[in-house]
């Protein structure tokens, strides 16, 4: 078949290497334009563009969406079927209806559970046992179309949304190439998604890592895990602010939510609206990822303390 592909981090870049390795021929590459990145922030471009020019394909990288000359270019590609890998952006009804096959999506759950821009970080900050990948017809509603194949993964007790994301990756990459070999032969049926048992996965901003200490203690650690990479869940220390890359879940006297109840060598320890959470790695403003033990050796932070005031 002839396949238009669209995405653009490093997760639909895997994707689209297997693709390119497949018998489809690839008529073209829809991408983001490049953008800031780095210290310096200097455009460029997304892991999907490096993969397709590696590759002499054809990439479009239009600033909107709608926008006419790109969308007569598209259409001039003659797509049998459109692949959509977190491509980034709503799609509109003339490019869901281009393609005689369809849009065909890849969506990082199991589908109807965790509809949304964010559904690996929501799995893991909500403790699921267990995560996938879905395959769908793309419909004007979100995340809502027929599913056409799914392939699910168990998650570790210590899973971060990097982590899960790394897992996913390949699962979702071989689960496009048996998802269009089904179109192909006819052998996939679309089924439709129950909406009772939808729920949805956000997009997370940078103000959600923000440490509520009245959470239970197992809440806010599964959000330390759920915001790696990021934004990093984070609090405030003597005006401050204090990431906390990794931290577990330990019994302590009970205290005030965000009170410091160890500050010694056997660890940092911080109570939570239920239990306390000792913190493992931290990174205190301006300064470097270092274990508990090096923070309190240079911090002025004891017993008693409060976290969380900015």
């Amino acid at each position: 078949m002839r396949i238009v592909f669209m995405g653009t981090p490093r997760v639909a870049a895997l994707s689209l290497e297997r693709l390119l390795h497949s018998p489809h021929a690839v008529a073209g590459v829809v991408t983001q334009p490049d953008r800031p990145t780095g210290r310096g922030q200097k455009p460029a471009p997304s892991p999907v563009r490096t993969v397709a020019e590696k590759h002499g394909v054809a990439v479009l990288a239009p600033e909107k969406i709608r926008d006419p000359a790109f969308l007569a270019a598209l259409t001039a590609w003659s797509p049998d079927v459109i692949a959509v890998v977190a491509y980034g952006r709503i799609l509109p009804r003339q490019i869901l209806e281009l393609a005689p096959r369809g849009c065909l999506n890849v969506h990082y759950s199991l589908l109807p559970k965790y509809r949304g821009a964010a559904p690996v970080a929501w799995a893991v900050i909500n403790g699921e046992e267990k995560s996938g990948v879905t395959t769908m017809h793309l419909v004007e509603k979100m995340d809502a179309g027929p599913i056409l194949l799914q392939r699910g993964i168990a998650l570790t007790a210590d899973e971060t949304t990097a982590s899960l994301q790394e897992k996913l990756a390949p699962v979702g990459a071989d689960l496009l190439l048996e998802t269009l070999a089904g179109i192909a032969a006819g052998t996939v049926t679309p089924k439709t998604q129950d909406e009772a048992a939808a729920t949805y996965a956000p997009m997370i901003k940078k103000e959600d890592g923000l440490i509520d200490w009245s959470l239970p203690a197992a809440a806010i650690e599964r959000r330390v895990r759920g915001f790696t990479p990021w934004p990093t869940a984070y609090t405030h220390f003597d005006g401050a602010l204090l990431k906390i890359h990794r931290a577990r879940v330990v019994e302590s006297e009970k205290a005030p939510p965000g009170e410091v109840v160890r500050a010694d060598r056997s660890g940092l320890w911080v109570a939570a609206g239920a239990g306390a959470l000792a913190l493992e790695e931290v990174q205190l403003e301006n300064r470097k990822r270092v274990g508990a033990a090096e923070f309190l050796n240079g911090s002025r932070i004891e017993k008693g303390a409060r976290l969380g005031a900015g």
